[in-house]
């Protein structure tokens, strides 16, 4: 038996008076609509209507009823109307992860620039330099930085790229030198900053010969987040790598100077990932969309401040 339909075709008898105008209202045969209330009084072990030949009439048991009934149903009703308002008008919380670096460069002010468009969604955002996992997690969206994504079966969006370049402090070049070519690195304190999408012990470069490859010897220092290793590079620790936006602000100050500048690391993509295409929510639609839209902009713009490269 399924109780709601059994419910509602006893709610619309109560309000029509008879079964036949409850199976007008419903779109269904008078058969069906008296089947269901018979249904529901014997689940129930209970006469909720006294029928005669001319009227119905509701039992007290009925009334009682009948009053749960409309309660339960407008409740059903509201839910669904929600959900299914969830599809058409950003609201509600949106979840979301995004690696440290790019969270604290774009998504914070995207965030803030999304929310004058729609004030109605609130934001909780976690910021780790990890693959999370949406649906273990509870994420709606992440924003993640990689060269490629592993197969998850998540919706995957590319919403940018990006790329990381040498700097040292102008401090550590005064004292060290220059270096004029990717092997001269191996004279150099070379600072680690450990990825999940840069592998820890090899630099891979494109530069005006192709892609050339260094190995990393021992290093004096590494670290997990792109702004520990732009304040260990200004410390002059040594040469480092850094994404073009953890950069951009100590070339602009003079605190950095870009080194190797014909060279880049790897081009690596930025994604938006979600958990499903159908029934998107809207909220997740429109950040999505909005990230689209605005951070390539954001990101050529800090490109070029420090020289797009090769």
């Amino acid at each position: 038996m399924d109780t709601l339909q059994t419910m509602r075709a006893f709610v619309s008898v109560a309000e029509t008076g008879s079964f036949t105008g409850a199976a007008q209202q419903l779109n269904t045969t008078t058969a069906y609509v008296s089947r269901a209330v018979a249904s529901l009084e014997t689940h129930l072990r209970a006469r909720l209507l006294n029928r005669t030949t001319r009227r119905i009439a509701l039992t007290e048991a009925g009334q009682r009823y009948l009053l749960r009934c409309e309660q339960i149903l407008a409740y059903i009703d509201e839910a669904e109307a929600e959900a299914g308002d969830a599809h058409a008008r950003p609201a509600g919380k949106l979840k979301m992860h995004s690696m440290t670096g790019i969270g604290q460069h774009y998504v914070i002010r995207a965030i803030a620039a999304y929310r004058q468009l729609y004030p109605a969604v609130t934001v909780e955002l976690t910021m780790a330099n990890r693959m999370p996992d949406l649906l273990d997690e509870g994420y709606d969206v992440a924003v993640v930085v990689a060269t490629e994504l592993p197969d998850s079966g998540l919706v995957s969006q590319r919403i940018g790229k990006t790329y990381s370049i040498l700097c040292a402090s102008p401090d550590y070049l005064a004292r060290c030198g220059q270096p004029k070519a990717l092997a001269e690195l191996a004279e150099h304190d070379c600072l680690r900053l450990l990825s999940p999408v840069i592998a820890l012990d090899k630099w891979v470069f494109d530069g005006p010969f192709g892609q050339e490859m260094i190995t990393l010897g021992n290093s004096p220092f590494q670290v997990n987040v792109g702004d520990g290793m732009t304040e260990a590079i200004r410390c002059g620790m040594g040469i480092g790598v850094l994404p073009v936006y953890s950069a951009v602000d100590g070339l602009c100050d003079g605190s950095l100077v870009r080194v190797l500048p014909h060279y880049r690391l790897q081009r690596l993509n930025v994604y938006a990932l979600y958990p499903s295409r159908q029934y998107l929510d809207a909220k997740i639609k429109t950040w999505v969309e909005f990230l689209r839209d605005s951070l390539p902009a954001s990101l050529e713009a800090d490109e070029a401040i420090v020289g797009a490269g090769p």
